[in-house]
Order: C-alpha cells, then structure tokens, then sequence
C-alpha cells in the first residue's frame, strides 16, 4: 500500500501571502481555515519558542478538518538551550498540549543544533529514553556525521523518524541516499534552502524545479516502504512555499487546490 503525502508549508501565518495564496483581504483568523483547504499539513514553528497554551491546540484542531495533520517542533528550551539533558517537565507538558490534537497530530520533531555533534549521542539516548509513548518523533540532525548505520540503526530500534532536510547542513546527495532507508513507519523532509530570498515571500525568486523533480523521484521511490510522508516546505527555498508545495505535489500526482480555487466568502470580513 502506498503511502499517504502530507506535504505542505513550514506556518501559515504570512500576511504577504494576501493576495498571492489568501484571497485578498483575508483577517489571519482565517488563515489557518484557508490553508487547510489547500493542503493536508503543515509545521508549526511557534512551539519551538514556547510552549503554547492549551487553548491554541484546541482552536488548530477546531479550524481544520478530518484528516488534516500537524506536526510541532519540540521547544528549543530543550533541544537548543537544555541540550537534551534536563527539561522533562517542560517535555511532559508539551506532549500532553500536542496530544489534544489527536488524531490530527501527526510527528513532533525533535530539531537539534549544527554544533550537537556525534560525542552528544548519550544525551540523546537518555532523552529518547523519557519521551511518552503515543505521539511519533523524528529527530532532525544538522551534522552529515550523524548519518552512519549505528545511528539509524538506534533510531530504528527506538522507533524515531529521520528528518532529513534540503538546506544548508546535509549534502543533498546524502540526505536523498539516507531517505531510502526509513527509520520508522513514517517519512520527514524539510524543504529550508540556503539563503533567504527576501523578506516578503509572495512569489517564487529562484526556480528549483529540477531539484523538486529529484526529490519527487525519492518520494516516489520511498512511498511503498513506509505509511506516511511528511514534507514541509520553507518559504526561503524559492520565495513562496506554497508554490513549491504545489510543485511537489503536482510531481507526485497528487491533488491540488490553486489559490483561485480557495473561498472568496472568508475574506469578506
């Protein structure tokens, strides 16, 4: 069985997409009811700041519909600040948040700094240890040494996803030989570039359709060995994500809603 795409952007909250993806005049509390009309998920970057309130995942879940997946980052306080050494409170509480999304919380990831080298591994392993069982993670590593069998062989056994990334950190070469190889039931891209393009994001700036095509081939390619895929794409990878979302899922041949087609009834306000 092949596996589901839930490819879309990394947040949805840009008031420059008004007008190139929202239908013009758009109040952001509509943003969120828009986007989930256009794709099936979306990365929340805002927890990787805070924790939030409850409040916030019971209006995500509320304003989007069956079926729809998110995926959090894990607050930085743990990864970036903590190192993965304390924390657990903090971690026990965000997983109980993430949690009222349901059965609309697709993976949380577990994002960990350029400088968190191989000699860090135990901090991870006793992390990995303390996570709560339920929830799917995936650990997004940014040093290329972290690629090697014993890793992935430790992410297999511990059930954890590899998030791979097209940006800066990984050689895109290595990334799409490490994605054949799934760790989990369940696939992670992030789609980041390499340098920001501007700093409004409403249109595309530097056409990377050949490396989507490529990308497409390893998804492609990957589909029949997992359940679900989940892809995210940076505003900064060509200048207006959802565009390359669209691409990507054109690519693959699956469905696509064009911003023409998105309610004009909800920008009315």
């Amino acid at each position: 069985m092949a596996a589901r795409f839930n490819i879309g952007t990394q947040g949805w909250s840009y008031p420059d997409w008004v007008g190139r993806f929202y239908p013009g005049r758009t109040p952001s509390s509509h943003y969120l009811t828009l986007y989930a009309k256009a794709f099936s998920a979306v990365e929340i970057d805002s927890t990787f700041y805070a924790v939030p309130p409850a409040s916030n995942f019971l209006s995500w879940y509320e304003r989007t519909p069956e079926g729809f997946r998110f995926a959090l980052k894990l607050p930085g306080e743990l990864t970036h600040e903590l190192r993965l050494r304390s924390g657990y409170e903090v971690l026990k509480i965000f997983c109980a948040r993430a949690e009222l999304l349901e059965e609309k919380l697709g993976v949380i990831l577990i994002q960990l700094p350029p400088d968190f080298t191989l000699a860090e591994r135990p901090a991870l392993e006793s992390f990995v240890e303390k996570l709560p069982e339920g929830p799917s993670f995936a650990v997004e590593f940014r040093d290329p040494a972290w690629l090697g069998d014993p890793v992935l062989d430790f992410l297999r056994s511990s059930r954890l996803g590899l998030a791979l990334s097209d940006g800066p950190w990984i050689p895109r070469e290595d990334a799409m030989r490490a994605a054949l190889h799934p760790t989990a039931d369940f696939a992670y891209f992030r789609w980041q570039g390499r340098h920001p393009h501007s700093r409004d994001h409403t249109e595309i700036l530097e056409d990377r359709s050949r490396e989507i095509a490529g990308w497409a081939d390893v998804l492609r390619e990957l589909a029949g060995q997992v359940r679900e895929i989940y892809g995210f794409f940076n505003n900064h990878y060509e200048g207006h994500s959802p565009a390359s979302a669209r691409t990507l899922l054109l690519r693959l041949g699956e469905p696509v809603v064009h911003p023409d087609e998105l309610d004009p009834q909800l920008s009315l306000f």
